[in-house]
C-alpha cells in the first residue's frame, strides 16, 4: 500500500513544481490581456483630461484669448462672405469657454469613473460598466473636439485661416486619442460581464 501512494505523491510533487515556474508567465499573460490595455489606456486619458481641465482653470486666461480669437475671426482672411459668422460680444464668448471647460471636466470625471470600474472589473472580469462609462466619456471628447473644434471651430468659424489661433492639431490629435481607446475598448477579447473563465 505504501508503494502505490508513492507514485501519487511523486505525481502530485511533479504536478506542483510544473505548476510554480508557469504562475510568473501566466501572470505576465493575463498582464498583457485586453482589459489590462483597455484600463490602462482609459486611465491615460481621464488623466489628459483631468490635466486639461486644470491647466484651463490655473491658466484661464491663455485659452480664454483663444477662444476669443476663433470666435471674433480676427486673425482670417476676413472674407466678407464669412465674417456675418463671426461672435464679437465678450460675454458670449467667456460664455462659451466657460462652457467648454465644464463639458472637460464632466468628461474627466466619466473616464476616472470608469478607469475606476475597470479596475474592479480586473478582479470579477466584469466589464460591461466599464465600457459603458468609458464609452459615454470618450463620445463626450469626440463631441467636443470633433464637433466643437474641427467642424464649428475649423470651419464655421474658419479656424483654418488663422496662423496664430489655430486648434486643428490638437483637436485631430484629441480625436484620434478617443477613437483608438473606443476601438480598444470594444476589443472582442475583453469578455462580457458574468462571462466565466476559460
Amino acid at each position: 500500500m505504501a508503494q502505490a501512494h508513492r507514485p501519487t505523491g511523486t505525481d502530485s510533487g511533479s504536478h506542483a513544481s510544473k505548476t510554480a515556474p508557469g504562475a510568473p508567465r501566466s501572470w505576465l499573460l493575463r498582464l498583457g490581456a485586453p482589459p489590462v490595455a483597455a484600463t490602462a489606456l482609459t486611465a491615460s486619458v481621464a488623466l489628459y483630461m483631468t490635466l486639461v481641465v486644470f491647466g484651463n482653470i490655473t491658466d484661464f486666461g491663455t485659452n480664454q484669448q483663444f477662444v476669443q480669437h476663433v470666435l471674433s475671426m480676427d486673425t482670417t482672411f476676413k472674407d466678407p462672405d464669412l465674417m456675418w459668422r463671426a461672435v464679437e460680444s465678450p460675454t458670449v464668448q467667456n460664455a462659451a469657454y466657460v462652457a467648454i471647460i465644464a463639458w472637460e471636466s464632466l468628461a474627466a470625471s466619466v473616464l476616472l469613473t470608469a478607469t475606476w470600474f475597470w479596475i474592479t472589473g480586473l478582479r470579477r472580469d466584469a466589464y460591461d460598466r466599464a465600457r459603458a462609462a468609458s464609452t459615454v466619456g470618450l463620445v463626450m471628447m469626440l463631441l467636443l473636439f470633433g464637433m466643437g473644434f474641427l467642424a464649428i471651430g475649423g470651419e464655421w468659424f474658419a479656424m483654418w485661416q488663422s496662423s496664430d489661433w489655430n486648434g486643428l492639431d490638437p483637436a485631430t490629435r484629441n480625436v484620434a486619442l478617443a477613437v483608438f481607446t473606443l476601438l480598444l475598448v470594444y476589443l472582442p477579447g475583453i469578455r462580457r460581464a458574468g462571462t466565466a473563465r476559460t
